[in-house]
């Protein structure tokens, strides 16, 4: 088993290019490196340099492997994806540039299903013409990264979008060929939304092409539920801790990736909002840190 541990701009609240609040993207690679990391994510396509060449000449200077990118965007938004198509592409040159090859599609967060993250039965479902327009936006995408570009394309189901749910992840992974749809595991978004990522991970294990890291703290997560609290206001209690501060079990994780086999990349997203008083670099070297200790 050869597993290699990564980060991601997220972890540095990084979550849109434009972002007034975002650090340079210089200082999320000497962190990221500075904390022990292996390699990093591309992030919103925008953030970091789409020259290759300076962009490779940084990541060697930091012995930074790019491992992959995320199309975190509105699927759900048909009027939005002509833009969105754009962002594929580049995303996709990008990844080609640097020897990437995991491209992940997450559908990003809804104002229609904000309000009710963590509550399955309150969350506003598509109807049936609406899912399939749906599936083949993201079947497009998935399709254009396989097929034009060669890369492994996988589906990261994501609080508050419409690919959240169990149920919703199950349908989709059926609708599209596995050849053109892999799947990436967020143990953390996996969990809050109410099921068992390792359960999940077991029975699809075939199909598993990525994995990110991320914890959940249990009494903020039981407490948002109770009261009803939307996905911004969660985040904000901070519903998403340090690795090992939370209800995820990483032995677990560990013992079935290792089992299994699994050859590829882990990467920790410790989802940072700007707006609070943190510190990436602290979290991300503890994070670093527990991941260590449980053999990773």
């Amino acid at each position: 088993m050869s597993i290699k541990v990564g980060n991601a701009p997220c972890s540095w609240g990084v979550e849109f290019a434009g972002d007034p609040r975002n650090p340079s993207w210089q200082t999320v690679l000497k962190e990221c490196a500075d904390a022990g990391y292996q390699g990093i994510e591309l992030g919103p396509i925008g953030f970091m340099p789409e020259d290759p060449v300076e962009l490779a000449d940084a990541l060697a200077q930091h012995k930074l492997e790019m491992m992959a990118g995320v199309l975190y965007q509105p699927f759900h938004d048909a009027s939005a994806f002509d833009d969105l198509l754009d962002k594929a592409h580049r995303t996709a040159r990008a990844l080609n540039a640097h020897g990437a090859q995991q491209m992940v599609l997450i559908d990003s967060i809804s104002e229609r299903r904000a309000p009710s993250a963590g509550r399955p039965e309150e969350a506003v479902k598509m109807d049936s013409a609406e899912w399939r327009a749906f599936v083949d936006r993201i079947r497009t995408v998935a399709k254009l990264g396989t097929e034009e570009y060669g890369l492994t394309v996988s589906i990261h189901s994501h609080s508050a979008g419409f690919v959240d749910y169990l149920p919703e992840l199950e349908l989709l992974l059926q609708e599209i060929d596995s050849k053109h749809l892999k799947l990436c595991v967020d143990t953390g978004h996996q969990t809050y939304a109410g099921f068992d990522p390792v359960e999940f991970m077991t029975r699809n294990f075939d199909r598993l092409a990525y994995v990110h890291f991320k914890d959940i703290d249990p009494a903020v997560k039981a407490h948002v539920i109770a009261n009803r609290t939307g996905f911004y206001d969660a985040c904000g209690q901070g519903i998403f801790c340090n690795l090992g501060k939370g209800e995820v079990n990483f032995n677990a994780v560990k013992q079935l990736l290792t089992d299994r086999g699994y050859n590829g990349w882990i990467t920790v997203e410790q989802d940072c909002d700007p707006t609070l008083d943190v510190s990436p670099l602290t979290d991300a070297r503890a994070n670093r840190e527990f991941l260590a200790s449980v053999g990773f």
